[in-house]
């Protein structure tokens, strides 16, 4: 049977949702969505998708290096935003972190998330690849 591993950031979310940040099972890390959020629990960058984006890729990252994968191993993100008009200025970061990996990507607009100062949320997917073993 394949070991499930997951990792928790601290959200105040995690407990009440029953969500970990991510699980890696065998060789795949999947990253839920990820809000801006800061080591207080609260929203970093308040009105500026750009730093609220930041933040939520070095939350993922975080949780990606937790689990022993990498930005390299990123085969797919998902960016949803309350204003679609923020997708440039998200797209921005995206590269900043993704320019040389390039993974799949979608971006879309939701109507609201929990905390209506958010702005975005990321999630990621990643495969670790092991070297063939």
């Amino acid at each position: 049977m394949t070991e499930r591993k997951s990792v928790s950031t601290g959200s105040p979310y995690e407990p009440i949702v029953g969500i970990s940040r991510a699980v890696r099972v065998g060789h795949v890390v999947a990253v839920a969505g990820t809000a801006p959020l800061g080591p207080d629990g609260k929203t970093v960058g308040v009105g500026n998708p750009k730093e609220q984006a930041r933040r939520c890729f070095e939350i993922s990252r975080a949780a990606l290096e937790q689990l022993g994968a990498k930005l390299e191993d990123v085969v797919r993100t998902r960016i949803l935003l309350t204003r679609i008009e923020d997708w440039k200025a998200v797209a921005e970061v995206h590269g900043e972190f993704f320019r040389d990996i390039r993974p799949v990507n979608t971006i879309m607009q939701v109507s609201r998330f929990i905390d209506p100062e958010w702005l975005v949320e990321i999630e990621a997917d990643a495969v670790i690849d092991d070297g063939g073993s």
